[in-house]
């Protein structure tokens, strides 16, 4: 199965060769590379119809707004990615990708992550920002771990076995988002998420990473969702080249960009 993917970059620095090599190196991957922000005329009902799936790799939105407020997105784009949605495209959103558009609650709506870039209220509950270990910033702090699979017998994580190691980024966020019921989980970590083995949110105020307090965290590192008439899946893992080049990491990419275009993923995204 040859799956017409659009892939949507820019906004966070990646390793470019070792990333596009996952695509380039599958050739079930037919895959055409947009950056932002010329993405959001790409991604409108017109040109974007060609394309089984939509694969974010982007961080875009993280600006303020001159105030304490993050950026809104402009109208014309909501309206795209609303058709989007409506039109049950397949979406993958890969590690950075989750937590861009803070100021944006359809943008949560659609990766249905609990990270906050700074203090914030997040589905009713009011939580500190979210942390993180390694990242393009400290990519010597990368943590190793075990990413276990949930259901073995789910499309996406069918070829995993029970799971598999490595090394990446990892974030620490609150365990509210798993009650969500549209959220089914695919992939759990046996990391210590203890707050003391993570850093504060980089683009929170100074004051709020000196009082920085985060409770233990959820250990979720990939899940499948619906949002509107779309499936989604959404992987926090996947922020550098040790990421890129291990073969269990790439399945499970393939795999989920294949579910997300397939008809029984758009099935069962419109069922309610």
């Amino acid at each position: 199965m040859t799956v017409n993917v659009l892939l949507v970059t820019k906004g966070h620095p990646f390793d470019y060769n070792g990333f596009y090599a996952i695509f380039d190196e599958n050739p079930d991957l037919n895959t055409t590379v947009v950056e932002q922000p010329a993405a959001q005329i790409i991604l409108r009902p017109e040109y974007v119809k060609d394309y089984d799936a939509v694969v974010f790799y982007d961080m875009w939105g993280t600006e303020h707004d001159g105030a304490a407020a993050f950026k809104a997105p402009p109208a014309h784009y909501v309206e795209t990615i609303e058709k989007l949605l409506d039109s049950g495209k397949g979406l993958v959103l890969l590690n950075h990708a989750l937590v861009q558009w803070p100021g944006w609650s359809l943008w949560r709506d659609i990766s249905g992550t609990s990270f906050a870039l700074s203090e914030s209220e997040v589905y009713g509950e009011k939580v500190p920002g979210s942390g993180y270990r390694g990242g393009g910033g400290e990519p010597h702090r990368n943590g190793t771990h075990f990413l276990s699979v949930v259901d073995p017998s789910h499309p996406v994580t069918k070829n995993l076995g029970k799971g598999f190691t490595v090394t990446d980024e990892i974030y620490l966020k609150t365990s509210g988002f798993e009650s969500n019921p549209d959220i089914v989980p695919l992939l759990r970590s046996d990391y210590d998420y203890s707050p003391s083995n993570f850093n504060p949110p980089p683009l929170a105020p100074q004051a709020e990473k000196d009082r920085w307090n985060h409770p233990p965290g959820s250990n979720l590192i990939a899940w499948a969702k619906r949002t509107g008439n779309s499936p989604v899946v959404a992987s926090e893992a996947g922020d550098g080249p040790a990421a890129y080049s291990n073969p269990a990491f790439r399945q499970f990419l393939a795999d989920a960009i294949k579910w997300v275009a397939s008809d029984e993923a758009k099935a069962w995204a419109r069922k309610r």
